[in-house]
């Protein structure tokens, strides 16, 4: 499987997710699709970041756009980390990592000087015909959610 870039309709994906679903890109289209790439539920900064787009779901729902999680976690994990958490969106779980790939947000990783390969917190706005609109990479938690909110404004007031 290729990547997707900016400006080109992202391939259809078939992926589980939270509340007993099998989601394909194809299911999303007619609405903007916040897609956000996080390290591992139940941890600080992904927890944050999740609860950042959970506290400002009503000014995403204004703008008709749906947001959506993904680690690398299972569906266990994930259905227990939204719940834990009252996130309101879906989780992905991408365990055999078909959309990092797809979006190539598999990195190497520095943790206490050990490299491993990881998710780079990443984030990529989808439009309602399924194009890739724009991406936002090597995020940090704090203003992401307000950063992304302005960009899909300016967006859908420049259509």
């Amino acid at each position: 499987m290729t990547t997707t870039s900016l400006g080109n309709v992202v391939p259809d994906f078939e992926i589980t997710c939270t509340g007993e679903k099998t989601l394909k890109r194809s299911d999303l289209e007619g609405k903007y699709v916040v897609l956000y790439f996080y390290p591992k539920d139940h941890t600080p900064g992904c927890t944050q970041e999740g609860r950042d787009f959970r506290d400002n779901m009503a000014e995403f729902e204004n703008l008709d756009t749906m947001i959506l999680g993904v680690s690398r976690d299972s569906v266990r994990t994930h259905e227990n980390f939204r719940e834990k958490q009252c996130f309101p969106f879906d989780l992905l779980a991408d365990t055999e990592e078909v959309l990092c790939k797809l979006f190539d947000v598999i990195k190497m990783k520095n943790m206490y000087g050990r490299q491993s390969m990881g998710i780079e917190r990443s984030t990529f706005l989808i439009g309602p015909d399924g194009t890739l609109l724009w991406e936002w990479r090597k995020t940090k938690v704090k203003g992401h959610v307000q950063q992304v909110l302005e960009k899909i404004i300016e967006i859908s007031q420049a259509t």
